[in-house]
């Protein structure tokens, strides 16, 4: 299992410093169009009794969104800043589960909120990569998100006993969050700090700050899992279940990031 998901890992880093360095920017765009498109017909897993034929529908209408904000790049921002308000709004939900369940029960908003996010997402992408230095905050932002989801995975087998948030994802500990945080701290604070001219008080805000919008980006992905009764939201990835599993924690990130390196 272990293996797998390791080789897994560097297949898919591999394809993300591909695109991130090398390809010319329709390029990127479309590589990372694409894996958002393979997580957006994950997500409309989520909205109750959807044909196929519909659940393709979705994954289209995304290809028609991200396609207009590439040919207008006015729309860049707007989408961002939708969001990054979005996510706002669903840490609250987060913080408030189970209550609230009527919001995240209606499928149409679920799906609203996914095109957002999705869309959002992307345009995130692309506006980081965009502005100077783009593509090592981009490498930056992946090493931060990684960092959280292997220092939490390993720091929560070896010490997790304390719940982080039981009702909603049981394997999650406080341990492990606070091993993802130090894990992340130790590479990207460090990264700030040497190769940037960043303060260290602004430095850590930004990075402790990101780690925990990722954090909340996996628990908010995982109670949309428990509201709808699935375990994993895909099988796309061997190892590592499917797709939004993996990308969850970018979804919620990348915005975030991209609105703070607009001020």
């Amino acid at each position: 299992m272990l293996l797998r998901r390791f080789i897994t890992a560097l297949c898919l880093a591999a394809a993300a410093l591909t695109g991130i360095f090398l390809l010319p920017e329709w390029g990127f765009a479309l590589l990372f169009g694409v894996a958002a498109g393979a997580g957006v017909y994950e997500w409309s897993g989520f909205l109750q009794g959807l044909s196929k034929p519909a659940r393709f529908g979705y994954v289209v209408l995304y290809g028609v969104l991200i396609a207009l904000i590439y040919l207008n790049a006015g729309l860049h921002a707007y989408a961002v800043t939708a969001a990054a308000v979005v996510w706002s709004g669903l840490v609250l939900l987060v913080l408030a589960y189970p209550r609230g369940r009527s919001l995240y029960s209606r499928s149409w908003l679920v799906g609203i909120v996914g095109q957002l996010l999705m869309v959002g997402a992307w345009a995130s992408l692309l506006m980081i990569r965009q502005m100077p230095y783009g593509d090592y905050w981009l490498l930056w932002m992946l090493l931060l998100t990684t960092a959280t989801d292997v220092g939490g995975f390993f720091s929560g087998r070896a010490l997790g006993k304390r719940k982080l948030a039981p009702a909603l994802s049981p394997g999650k500990t406080w341990e492990g969050a606070a091993g993802g945080m130090l894990l992340a701290l130790g590479i990207c604070l460090t990264a700030l700090l040497v190769l940037g001219s960043w303060s260290i008080g602004l430095a850590l805000l930004l990075t402790a700050g990101l780690v925990v919008v990722a954090i909340f980006g996996d628990l908010f992905e995982s109670l949309l899992k428990r509201s709808t009764g699935l375990k994993d939201s895909g099988g796309l990835l061997p190892g590592h279940g499917g797709v939004l599993d993996r990308i969850d924690s970018i979804i919620a990130v990348a915005p975030v990031l991209a609105w703070i390196l607009l001020l």
